[in-house]
């Protein structure tokens, strides 16, 4: 059986199919999601793409994490990495 995960700041983050980089993200504890262009806090909060609170990149693509299914090997950053 293989493991599903993905890579959040150099940390590798477990999830199950069909679960949201969102919901893995706040099941690993994670619930700040970074910076966005303004330096302002992102978060989940909506869950539905509304509010574009939990926006990110993968793989260097910007998009809403509560909308965009997890998928093994992904890399996930903050929308704004300031590290």
């Amino acid at each position: 059986m293989s493991v599903n995960r993905f890579i959040w700041r150099g940390r590798e983050i477990s999830f199950r199919p069909g679960e949201s980089i969102a919901a893995a993200l706040e099941a690993a504890g994670i619930v700040r999601l970074g910076l966005d262009a303004l330096g302002q806090e992102t978060r989940y909060f909506c869950g539905i793409g509304a509010c574009q609170s939990c926006l990110v990149r993968v793989d260097g693509t910007a998009c809403e994490a509560c909308l965009t299914p997890a998928r093994s090997g992904m890399t996930v950053t903050p929308l704004e990495d300031r590290s």
